[in-house]
Parts: structure tokens; sequence; C-alpha cells
């Protein structure tokens, strides 16, 4: 990792920003966060920002930290954590937006046109792995403004259905309203299906990785000792948003019917968010809505009941789980939650057994976006290194294929609220199929992380052929295609 950096840092003129994404200790050697120490030897004269592979923190070196102001003294901020040494200096390690935005801040943003490209690169690597159809769960104005203008060319050619990113005030959910009300809301889409403004987007807690997330019991480190803040407290985690006004947002959204959906790892995170929802829906009946909990790692026997209830009741409260958690950061997850929690982890067959229905995805880019590695960890919940094992979660909460699959197609449509155009394969429905080089329906679980696509067709439209695809459309049929 630091030869990658050095390699960047040897192109970049003095003072240039260093950046770049992906790392995880739990894959690093030494099973530690990356330092500003480990970056001053081969970056200083240059800032560098490295972002964690879950978004939820990242490491700065000093000359970063110093362009922002961090130092020594510098208070963590509200929702937010300045990791430090025993001496109480910045380690480079910021966690949670709050403490993040100082040193993003002076990162030259994004343009419209580097959005644009980055999305037909994505979409060329989504047409490879036979996806057609994806959430967006936190944009903002620059975002529908590039997959509009895309839609506009004829060149967007997969599904999306965004959130608006809907801040953490009041105020903020009122724009991010506006925004929404600005374009075609819902079930209105743009572009035959393609574009729909599917709701706002609100963090109710942190991340699992970065042991942020808003938990009833310590976050542990390496599986066994309690986690204990700079301040001395154990660390528990703490909301992204204070929770009166979490719910007053919320409250906002619903009586205007805007679907929600709520980021929310932690168990205590959870309760307050399905608790939310059925007071909403209880003072203001809206069916159909189908408010959501975004991952919903670690959900109580209360949330469990409330969940239920949502969804027989009033069409709400759908778990949009990432079964790949476990496998690409899961050495992460096991150390941070530990054996206890482990266990209860993204508990797929007890939705399953109490009727709750969910949604599979990837997280990207903290996850590979590949659905096939979400199918394979839905069935094996199994690590990507086995620091802690190979399964530190066990296999009591797996699924079989037949019911990973639906997760990722028919009750992922729904919650694209596109389940009567798309999802399955019916006479009616849209014609976005892909065609895979094995039934995985016969293989062995452990083939599925492997499958290979052979061709993607959407709208009718073939969109991707694998070079070597034994495979080839005549007409309006398949030869040769695999059964």
């Amino acid at each position: 990792m630091a030869a990658r950096v050095k390699a960047k840092v040897l192109l970049a003129k003095s003072g240039e920003w260093v950046t770049g994404s992906g790392w995880d200790e739990g894959k690093l050697a030494e099973h530690r966060y990356v330092t500003a120490a480990d970056l001053d030897a081969i970056s200083p004269n240059n800032p560098v920002w490295l972002v964690h592979t879950t978004g939820h923190y990242g490491v700065a070196n000093s000359l970063a930290l110093k362009l922002a102001h961090i130092t020594r003294t510098t208070s963590d901020p509200t929702a937010g954590t300045i990791d430090r040494d025993r001496n109480g200096n910045p380690t480079g390690v910021l966690k949670e937006d709050s403490a993040m935005k100082p040193v993003t801040s002076l990162i030259t943003p994004t343009t419209p046109e580097q959005m644009r490209e980055g999305i037909l690169h994505i979409q060329k690597v989504l047409h490879g792995e036979g996806i057609t159809s994806v959430k967006d769960p936190d944009v903002t104005q620059l975002h529908w403004n590039a997959y509009k203008a895309l839609l506009d060319q004829g060149q967007l050619k997969e599904r999306i259905c965004v959130l608006w990113h809907a801040g953490s005030t009041l105020e903020s959910a009122r724009n991010a309203l506006a925004a929404i009300n600005a374009v075609p809301r819902l079930p209105a889409p743009l572009g035959n299906d393609r574009l729909l403004s599917c709701g706002a987007k609100i963090y109710m807690d942190g991340s699992g990785g970065a042991r942020t997330g808003w938990v009833y019991e310590d976050w542990l480190r390496n599986g066994t000792t309690p986690d204990i803040a700079s301040s001395g407290e154990h660390n528990r985690g703490y909301p992204q948003v204070d929770p009166a006004t979490y719910r007053e947002m919320v409250r906002l959204f619903h009586q205007n019917r805007v679907p929600v959906g709520t980021h929310a790892v932690g168990d205590r995170a959870m309760d307050w968010v399905v608790d939310t929802y059925a007071a909403v829906e209880q003072e203001q009946p809206q069916p159909g809505l189908r408010h959501s909990i975004i991952h919903a790692n670690l959900p109580t026997l209360h949330a469990l009941d409330v969940m239920s209830k949502l969804q027989k009741s009033y069409d709400a409260g759908y778990p949009e789980m990432q079964p790949e958690f476990l496998w690409w950061i899961g050495d992460i997850y096991a150390g941070n939650y530990g054996p206890v929690r482990d266990q209860h982890l993204e508990p797929l067959r007890t939705f399953e057994s109490r009727g709750i229905l969910w949604s599979g995805g990837s997280d990207f880019p903290v996850t590979p976006v590949a659905a096939r590695y979400g199918l394979w960890t839905s069935l094996v919940r199994e690590t990507a290194q086995g620091t802690y094992g190979l399964h530190p979660f066990g296999i009591a909460e797996n699924v079989d294929i037949h019911t990973a699959l639906r997760s990722y197609t028919a009750w992922g449509a729904r919650q694209m609220f596109l389940e009567n155009k798309i999802g399955t394969l019916e006479v009616g429905k849209k014609a976005d199929i892909a065609i895979w080089d094995r039934n995985l329906y016969s293989v062995p679980s452990a083939q599925i992380k492997d499958l290979k696509c052979l061709m993607t067709i959407f709208d009718g439209e073939v969109v991707y052929t694998a070079p070597d695809a034994p495979i080839s459309l005549k007409g309006n049929s398949t030869e040769n295609a695999p059964r």
C-alpha cells in the first residue's frame, strides 16, 4: 500500500493532493489502521487523504492534518471521532463526516464531466456482472444532473433508483424535499423506467467497521477487549443525527409521501429507526412508501417484531441488506462486534422465518459490486481472510440459493417500486435478463462467487456479451444458450 501511494506522490507536483480509497486494516498484514506516520515518510511535501473501504473513516498524513487545522487540542466534533495515540496526538485517522470534512473540504470536488464518466465506467462493470438495476442511496443534485444528462443522450442503460441526501437537520431535510419536488415524483419515472427519484436518505449512525455504529453494548477490539474512547469512556458509538431531530425529519418526508431509507447498523440505532417508522405510520398511515432500514446489521427482537408489523400493516420497514459485508469486511466486523453478536449479524434466516422481506445489495464501493458475491455469502457466511476463522458468524443465519436470488431480484425490484416491471421473468415485464455460465440451482455453493456472466440484456437490447460466450442472438431467441 505504501508503495502505491509513493508511486502517486512521485507523479504529483509538490503541494498537490494525493488521494485514494479502499484500504482495509483487516486485509493488511499488520492488522491495524494506516496512520499519518506511515504516510509522512513517503509524502512529506504532499497532503494525502486515503478513504477506508467503508467510507466512514480515512487517514490523513501530517501535512493534510496541518492544512485542516487538526491538532492535539482539536476537540472531537459532534458525531465524529479524531483517533488519537496514547499521548492524545491525532493518529491521522478521522471517523465520520464531521471529523473528515475539515480535510475533504480542501480537496477539489468532482466535476460534472467526471461524474458522467464515472457513471459510464461503472455501467460497463455492472453489465459485465449481469446487473441491470441499482439503487443509488445518497445522491445530490450533481449526481441527478449527471444521470439525467446521460439519459437525455441515450447513454443511460441501467435502471437507477435514487435516494436524495437529507443531511442531519430539519433545514437540510427541507432542502432535500425541495429537490425531490423539483423532479418527477414516484410513481412517475423518467426514460422508460430508467431513472426514478425514490426518496430520501438519512444516516442514523455510523459504521461497524469504524466502531461508530450506535449500539447497546461496548464495541470491542480484537473480539474481546472493550473499545475505550480517548475520553476514557466505553465506546458504544453515537447517532449521526439528534434522535429527536431524526424523528421530525422522517415525519416531514412521511407527511409529504416521500419514502425514507435510513442507514442503521447498530442495534440501538435500528430500534430508534423502526420505532420512528411505526410512530409516523400510526399518526398518518401512508401504506406503500416502503420506508427502509439500510444495512440493518444487528436487529433486536424488538426490531424484528416492529419490522414484521410494519410490513404487514403499512408495506414499510424493509431491511436493505449487504451479505457481502460478512465476507469483504468480515475480518473487521468479527473483531468489532465480538463472538456473541457475530452469530446474529445479517440474520437472513430469521427474517425468512418471520416472513420479513429484504433486498440484497453490495453497498459499492464498500464491497465489490458483483451480486454473485452477495449470493455466495448469503449461503456460506465466510470471511475473506479468516482472521477469526472462516466462519466467525456461524451458518445458522444462512439461506438457500432460491431465497438469496429472490432477495437480489424480485424483492430488490420492490424496493425500487418496479416489481410489476422487473425482477422476474414473466410475460409483459421488461426484458432485463442475465445469462450465466452455470445453473445457480445445481452448482455447489462454493462456485457461486465464481459465476461468469455470458450475456446481459437490458430492455431487450444486448448490452454485454462475454468475449468467449458460447451463445448468440438471432431474432428474438437465443441459440445454444446453456440450460
